[in-house]
């Protein structure tokens, strides 16, 4: 991992993303998304393959991510990856626009009779 700059590390991933290999990486996105960076970025430049395990990796990034409001980018995504993510949705989803966290409203003074 790089944090070279901690308000996005950078999460490489390369080999193949799979059942066998996944936990590791679910295991540091949620380690990472404890300290509520502002972005959380995939390298995947060395990645070979990827199956649905992998895949929900990436989407489970992006949930805790909207919850925790850090935004998740890919980067160096290969064109088997790009192909994935569109025909499952997964590129809508990140995509979408961080939840805007909602400010309660004032409180007024009761009023007095």
């Amino acid at each position: 991992m790089d944090r070279s700059d901690p308000s996005a590390p950078v999460l490489s991933v390369g080999g193949e993303l799979a059942y066998a290999t996944s936990r590791p990486l679910r295991v540091e996105v949620d380690r990472v998304l404890v300290e509520r960076p502002t972005a959380v970025v995939f390298d995947f430049s060395g990645l070979t393959f990827i199956d649905s395990t992998g895949l929900s990796v990436i989407v489970h990034a992006w949930r805790e991510g909207q919850r925790v409001g850090t935004l998740v980018r890919l980067r160096a995504v290969p064109r088997f990856l790009t192909t994935i993510l569109d025909m499952t949705g997964v590129t809508g989803l990140l995509a979408r626009q961080l939840p805007q966290q909602s400010t309660p409203a004032p409180q007024r003074p009761a009023a007095s009779a």
